[in-house]
Formats: structure tokens, C-alpha cells, sequence
């Protein structure tokens, strides 16, 4: 709770401030978790939040069918377990490389990941989509995936915090033993960045997995569909099935909400171990 509101705030206004907050997340979940379970005459007599007047479970086998959420969960599982091996691998070894070693182009490429950072990747998307159309990878899994696998600050940000924290001195002592560049990364340092890799690996993989621009430009094909693509089934140009998209819209939160919630521990202290310095 920020000082300011311990301070100065009267209790009620801090409850009130939470519960208008809280309503604006909740509301829209159960508007949505209600209108999957309504059938097509009681959605149009009903009002958003009132409850199904009979409970209609066949929405979410109807979903699962005909969105092609089997599909769906397949792609989506390849794209984030090779997406999260190759991100967290290749966002190490460059954090490492510009923690250990000085070299003369070493800020011009900490102000090129800044600089793609700041820049919108929109404006970029025309070169992007080239580049990958000429390798051959577009309406494949090849596409997200190389998209997916490089690294970006928020990356290279708390891999620097814990590798400060690893003495060189290892490094020293293992190279007097005979040990390369690779084996001391591979050996040592990697290892002890589990709790960042961790952190980082299931922030990545959410945000994959939410992830729909990226599958719907590059892979357009129905048996290349994510999840996320899988809801565009129930939408269309003049009309919507919006029990059914509901339905679909629960399936699919359904894997991000149990990662979140097993997951969310090793998120925090990933990421407050890399915040403090001893």
C-alpha cells in the first residue's frame, strides 16, 4: 500500500479505490464467464451480468470442436517450449558476453536493444515480414519462432542484475584449471541463473501464448492455428457467435491462469533476487 494512502488516505477511500479497481478487471471475467454458459435465446433476454437461466455446458465442447482448440494447444505448446529454450539461452549468453567482456562496439549494442525497445515494432513489421517471406518461413512455425526466440531488455536487464552478483573470480579459477569461455557459461554461470531463467521463461511463455498478431500474419493456415488464432473462428464480418467466443475465450484462459497461478512465486522472487544488490 503506498505511504501517501497510509498517510493521508482515510481507510474507507483505500477500500473504495481497491473495489473500483478490482470491479473494472472483474466485471468483464464474469460478463464473459456468464455468457459462455447462456444459450442463444437467453443472451438476448438476459442482462450481461445476470446469471444463465439454465447452465449450457455444451458451449464449451462446441468451442473446443469447432474452434480446433486440439490443434490450437499443439502449436501453441511447440511455440512456447522451443520459443523459451531458445530465448532464455540466447538471452544469457548476450548478457553474459556484455557483463564479462569489453569490447569496442559494447554500448553501440545495448543502445540497439534500447533503441528496439523504444521504436514500435509496427513500423518496422513491412521489413520484418519480408525477411521472413524470403527465408521461406512464412505460413510455417518457423516464422513466430525465430520471431519469438531473440532476446530484448527486460531480459538482458535481469540477467545483468544476477550475474553482478557472480564473482569473476569463478571464472578466473576456472580458466586457470583449463576450463573455455563455453564450459565456464555452461558449467557455472548458467546454473546459477535458474531463478532468473525461471522468471523469465514463464513471463515469455504468457506472453506467447496471449500472443495473436504474431500467428495470425505469419501462420494464416487453419492447422497452424494458436489459441489465441483459434477465437477468430467465432467472429465474422457481420456477425458473431458470442457464446460460443465465450466459451472459447474460457479454454483459452484456461492454461495462462494455471501457470500464473503455480507459477506466480517464482516470478516475484526472480525478480526482486535480481533487484537487490548485496
Amino acid at each position: 500500500m503506498p505511504v501517501i494512502f497510509r498517510r493521508y488516505g482515510p481507510r474507507w477511500l483505500i477500500y473504495a479505490l481497491f473495489i473500483a479497481i478490482s470491479s473494472v478487471v472483474l466485471f468483464p471475467i464474469a460478463i464473459n464467464f456468464f455468457t459462455a454458459f447462456k444459450t442463444s435465446a437467453d443472451l438476448l433476454d438476459s442482462s450481461p451480468l445476470s446469471l444463465p437461466k439454465q447452465w449450457n455446458f455444451d458451449n464449451l465442447q462446441n468451442a473446443f470442436h469447432n474452434g480446433n482448440m486440439l490443434t490450437g494447444f499443439k502449436n501453441t505448446a511447440i511455440l512456447v517450449a522451443v520459443s523459451v529454450v531458445f530465448n532464455t539461452v540466447l538471452g544469457a549468453m548476450t548478457a553474459y558476453v556484455l557483463n564479462r567482456f569489453d569490447f569496442r562496439l559494447k554500448a553501440l549494442i545495448m543502445g540497439m536493444f534500447v533503441v528496439a525497445m523504444v521504436v514500435p515494432f509496427y513500423t518496422t513489421e513491412v521489413s520484418r515480414f519480408q525477411i521472413i517471406k524470403e527465408l521461406g518461413l512464412y505460413d510455417s512455425l518457423g516464422a513466430p519462432l525465430l520471431i519469438y526466440a531473440g532476446t530484448d531488455l527486460l531480459q538482458i536487464f535481469i540477467y545483468l542484475q544476477f550475474i553482478e552478483k557472480i564473482s569473476s573470480q569463478l571464472d578466473e579459477s576456472a580458466m586457470i584449471d583449463g576450463a573455455s569461455y563455453i564450459k565456464i557459461f555452461t558449467r557455472i554461470v548458467f546454473p546459477l541463473l535458474l531463478p532468473a531463467s525461471v522468471t523469465l521463461g514463464i513471463i515469455k511463455a504468457v506472453d506467447i501464448m496471449n500472443d495473436m498478431y504474431i500467428p495470425y500474419l505469419y501462420m494464416p493456415s487453419r492447422d497452424l492455428q494458436t489459441l489465441s488464432t483459434s477465437l477468430m473462428t467465432f467472429v465474422g464480418q457481420r456477425a458473431s457467435d458470442y457464446e460460443l467466443l465465450s466459451a472459447a475465450i474460457l479454454i483459452v484462459l484456461l492454461p495462462t491462469t494455471l501457470m500464473y497461478l503455480f507459477m506466480q512465486r517464482y516470478v516475484f522472487t526472480g525478480i526482486t533476487a535480481g533487484a537487490v544488490k548485496e
